[in-house]
């Protein structure tokens, strides 16, 4: 048997526990940090996702919106430090409508999160100046927002959308970057720091007074610590159960799937964009009366949820279109690998072909796509989990849903101010798992869309 000794243990080398040992080590200095995971690192769901980030996030309160920008500060640090390395940009989201009556609440949305410190709301009712993305950099570009309701302006910066959208919004500081370089970076700097991985599982941990005591991993190889950090990803749940602490969260199966853009429908520097509208896929008669035979088949004549977005990926040899859209949301038990609905890359296709009427001319060729996805970890009002556990010495860096990679900065460094006994944000409070035990917040997940925010 294998006995060892660590200060602080990690267990999980994705995004996040990458970011939590960096945060410990580089930016803080601490000493015999180990990560422990059975998979290689960056992977699980950690390269499965969309790869953006935004800090256009609703409330309630500016809980999620202070998180963010503060986690879009640090990647910009990185970005700097690294010379752009994971190709950081600030091209934004774009959120479009066809539908006039959705207009005050895009611009009671903008206002709000405006207010909470994101920047200047522009509106443009007629051709006044605009200015469109820029396909690269992130430094000295506009905050905030611009509103559009001009459809001149609209079909002029984007020709090629449908032309019955009214409206859209343009959100600034947001945008993507390359999720598996900026993680190879920062797993360097760790590494540079003598921070190991062990290939390893955690099967168990000894407490004892309440206090943790000691790592047992599947190989029968024991790690003695003080401080023990849960950044499993979907699993949260069952290696919290190990400490025997019962933690609140549930996974979502999300999908993405990526066309190869053959015709050149999309601009290759377009910015990320969303569809605001419910809507129906547009199947041919045919292929209604077929759909409609069949119970398995009869969901996809159903009205789907809003919501449906791309973003560009590859370069002018190779354009792709990377689809997204949340429309299953139903909790279930992470397997790995996950499998998808055989429908799905077809669904999505068609449903972003409502903004992009272009991407019709790929209709019957979702089985060319390639599909890939991941587990969202996510707590009931879909806020993330980083802090003390019950018992001491335990720590959890996670439920961190869609938004793992854009927060992951922010995570790891309110993780190792937890770790270090260092300064708090203001924010640090509504992030710990004992929220729950506030009645004030109970009352308040009553009547919490829990949807506030996800894409």
């Amino acid at each position: 048997m294998t006995r060892s000794r660590a200060d602080v243990v990690i267990c999980g080398a994705g995004m996040a526990g990458i970011a939590a040992a960096y945060h410990l080590t580089v930016r803080r200095g601490v000493k015999g940090v180990m990560l422990v995971d059975e998979r290689a690192p960056l992977t699980l769901t950690s390269d499965k996702g969309t790869e953006a980030y935004r800090n256009w996030w609703p409330g309630p309160g500016d809980t999620m919106f202070r998180f963010m920008n503060r986690s879009i500060d640090l990647l910009e640090e990185l970005a700097r430090e690294s010379d752009n390395c994971f190709h950081l940009n600030r091209r934004g989201y774009v959120f479009f409508t066809a539908d006039p009556h959705q207009i005050p609440r895009m611009e009671q949305t903008a206002a709000e999160i405006s207010a909470l410190g994101a920047g200047p709301v522009r509106y443009h009712p007629g051709p006044a100046p605009y200015i469109p993305s820029t396909p690269q950099g992130f430094d000295n570009l506009p905050t905030g927002a611009d509103l559009l309701f001009d459809r001149t302006l609209i079909r002029q910066q984007f020709p090629f959308i449908t032309e019955d959208v009214v409206a859209l919004t343009h959100v600034r500081r947001c945008g993507w970057l390359d999720a598996q370089r900026l993680g190879r970076w920062l797993f360097e700097q760790i590494q540079a720091h003598d921070v190991p991985l062990l290939r390893d599982r955690v099967e168990g941990v000894t407490v004892a007074g309440n206090r943790v005591q000691t790592i047992h991993l599947r190989s029968g190889g024991q790690i003695s610590t003080g401080a023990f950090v849960i950044a499993a990803g979907p699993y949260l749940k069952q290696v919290g159960a190990l400490l025997g602490v019962d933690i609140p969260v549930f996974n979502e199966l999300h999908g993405k799937a990526a066309f190869r853009d053959s015709l050149r429908i999309v601009p290759p520097e377009a910015p990320l964009m969303i569809w605001n509208d419910p809507l129906y896929l547009p199947w041919t008669e045919a292929e209604r009366r077929r759909l409609a035979a069949s119970a398995e088949t009869r969901w996809l004549l159903d009205e789907f949820p809003a919501g449906v977005h791309f973003r560009p990926r590859g370069d002018s040899d190779n354009p792709e279109v990377l689809i997204i859209w949340t429309y299953d949301t139903k909790a279930q038990e992470p397997l790995w690998p996950p499998t998808f609905d055989a429908h799905y890359p077809e669904v999505l296709l068609r449903g972003l072909a409502r903004m992009i009427p272009g991407l019709s001319a790929y209709f019957g060729q979702g089985g060319k796509a390639y599909v890939d996805g991941g587990y969202y970890c996510k707590t009931r009002e879909n806020r993330p989990l980083i802090g003390p556990l019950p018992i001491e010495g335990a720590y959890g860096i996670g439920a961190l849903s869609g938004f793992g990679i854009m927060g992951s900065q922010a995570a790891g460094e309110l993780l190792a101010a937890h770790v270090t006994g260092g300064d708090l944000p203001d924010y640090a409070s509504a992030l710990l798992l004992e929220r729950y035990e506030d009645p004030a917040y109970r009352s308040l997940l009553e009547h919490w869309d829990a949807s506030s925010g996800q894409l």
